[in-house]
C-alpha cells in the first residue's frame, strides 16, 4: 500500500499549515501512530516514484504480510465500544 496525494497548491498549503501537529497525512498512518505506508506527496507524488513504492512493497512479501496483521489489529482496535467508553469518559470529568 502507498498513499499518493497531490492536490491544488492552495489547499495543499491548508493542509500543510495543519499537518504541524502530526508528521502523517494518509489515515494507516494517522491511525497507527507512524509511518506504516509511504506517503508520496505533491512532487514525490509522480508516477515513477508511485512505482517504485509499490514494486518494493511487491519485492518484500514478509512487509505486506507483516502491515496485513498491523491493519487487522488496527481494525479490531476501531471495533472497541466507542459509545460506551466515550459515555465513561465524559462521566468521569462530570463526577471531577
Amino acid at each position: 500500500m502507498v498513499i499518493s496525494y497531490h492536490m491544488n497548491v492552495l489547499t495543499w498549503n491548508l493542509v500543510m499549515r495543519h499537518k504541524q501537529l502530526q508528521p502523517w497525512v494518509g489515515l494507516p498512518n494517522i491511525l497507527s501512530g507512524e509511518f506504516v505506508v509511504p506517503e508520496l506527496l505533491q512532487e514525490g507524488a509522480t508516477p515513477r516514484a508511485l512505482a517504485e513504492a509499490t514494486l518494493a512493497w511487491l519485492a518484500a512479501p514478509e512487509k505486506v504480510h507483516a502491515l496485513q496483521q498491523r491493519f487487522c489489529a488496527l481494525h479490531a482496535e476501531l471495533l472497541r465500544d466507542t459509545p460506551t467508553l466515550c459515555a465513561d469518559a465524559i462521566q468521569k470529568v462530570l463526577e471531577g
